[in-house]
């Protein structure tokens, strides 16, 4: 019994982030279903799609008067809806938050979208890198040479959309228990991802934070913080920031070049950068895990997605795990009495059309 255990979630379908954020709440305990049209199918042509996993389907005409109301119906029952269409959409499916709460003035009804419900850019397409592009995020992340490099989607889709609107669910949520009423939340990935970029701008503001790339104490500019290849090709990752931390590293790589005692000369960063890069391409990753791995150095071996699975301390705190033959995250973070668990595998769309509408008490 996950901590959100009795809460009742509607999802509308989507891709990606909004999948993620359920997919969040549904890992917690809550009773996600998931709003499917007719004949859906999985959009990413995925057979498990493990965003989508730990919820029930029900497949819905949402162009249909009788799928309207059916959705209405739900909503009288349900806690809080997600949505992550574009500004105006579930209004002119008459599924907008005044029709919502109409039927239940106690909804938290959550709305995801890379640019928010207003501004210049709301109606405008994107996509992560777009959304992390105005906030600062992409223009610091890269190398001299390389220019902006996309972190993946992970800061816009996942860490400032998903993530932003899984807590600000569970704020509406709680704050809907004590005042009886409901509210919007608007979550931009644009917002998000800038608020991400708290601590940088932090540095940023107290000139302690340079706009060219590859110069600054986190983006690789320094010598002691960075990835470096090894005899073998393979990678490791060093954060040796402290004083502490960085004189074991120095032990440990038996570096005794004087040069390295000015570890906050940013003048010298390049060429102890070098240095040190031609010291970790004297031995195979594995010979640099024997010496510094599980030391205070802040060391850890660059892994690809195959290899960390297996990796021993993931292996300990079953940081991923198998459930339905698929490899996969697990749920996280932990509780120690309210445990999180996967609870079903990802459902085909409609899959549940008849159970939901029993179990919810809703006409179909």
């Amino acid at each position: 019994m996950g901590p959100l255990n009795g809460i009742k979630i509607i999802e509308m379908a989507g891709i990606g982030p909004g999948p993620f954020c359920a997919m969040l709440l549904a890992d917690m305990g809550a009773d996600v279903i998931r709003v499917d049209r007719p004949g859906g199918t999985n959009l990413l042509g995925l057979d498990y799609d493990i965003l989508n996993r730990g919820r029930r389907s029900i497949e819905i005409d949402l162009k249909s008067p009788e799928g309207v109301q059916t959705v209405l119906d739900l909503v009288e029952k349900a806690d809080g809806l997600i949505e992550g269409y574009r500004p105006g959409v579930m209004e002119k499916l008459s599924l907008g938050p005044e029709s919502c709460f109409e039927r239940n003035p106690k909804l938290v009804y959550g709305r995801m979208t890379g640019w928010g419900q207003d501004g210049p850019l709301s109606k405008a397409a994107g996509h992560d890198i777009n959304y992390v592009a105005i906030t600062g995020a992409l223009h610091a992340i890269g190398t001299k040479e390389s220019g902006p490099v996309p972190p993946l989607n992970l800061i816009g889709d996942f860490g400032g959309g998903a993530m932003y609107l899984g807590f600000g669910m569970v704020c509406g949520l709680l704050e809907a228990k004590s005042s009886g009423q409901g509210q919007v939340i608007d979550a931009a990935m644009s917002d998000g991802a800038s608020l991400l970029m708290a601590g940088i701008y932090n540095l940023h503001n107290y000139k302690k934070w340079s706009d060219e790339r590859e110069s600054n104490l986190l983006d690789g500019g320094a010598h002691f913080y960075g990835c470096y290849e090894c005899a073998d090709g393979k990678w490791i990752s060093i954060g040796s920031i402290e004083p502490q931390f960085y004189e074991e590293l120095l032990q440990k790589a038996e570096i005794d070049d004087p040069d390295f005692k000015a570890q906050m000369d940013q003048k010298k960063w390049p060429a102890l950068k070098k240095k040190l890069a031609e010291k970790f391409r004297t031995k195979s990753r594995d010979d640099w895990c024997a010496i510094m791995e599980g030391s205070d150095i802040c060391f850890a071996p660059v892994l690809d997605m195959a290899e960390a699975p297996q990796h021993p301390h993931n292996k300990a705190r079953n940081t991923f795990v198998e459930q339905d033959n698929v490899l996969q995250p697990a749920p996280a973070p932990r509780f120690s009495r309210t445990k999180p668990e996967i609870r079903r595998a990802p459902p085909k769309a409609g899959e549940h059309t008849e159970e939901i509408l029993k179990d919810w008490g809703v006409r179909s």
